[in-house]
């Protein structure tokens, strides 16, 4: 930002009353917070990449074990419900 402009900006508040200061402060610290929240947004992966990632990095042999039916059986894997037909 120039320095004119962030000159300009300086005067224009200092001209204003008190409780309008606290305003554009408000106002300004809620710019910046929605600005932070982009950026940490934007360097999140997608969850299915970190899954990916994650299935890579494991041993051979690590899935073999892994229910193929989880979907459909899940009562039965988690609560040991009868298992249902897919």
């Amino acid at each position: 930002m120039s320095a004119n402009v962030e000159q300009t900006i300086l005067e224009k508040i200092q001209a204003l009353p008190g409780n309008k200061q606290q305003e554009v402060l408000a106002l300004v610290d809620e710019m910046l917070k929605e600005n932070q929240d982009l950026r940490s947004r934007e360097n999140v992966r997608p969850i299915w990449e970190i899954i990916e990632e994650i299935s890579r990095e494991a041993p051979p042999g690590t899935w073999d074990d892994v229910p193929t039916d989880g979907s459909v059986n899940h009562d039965h894997y988690l609560y040991g419900a009868p298992k249902q037909e897919p």
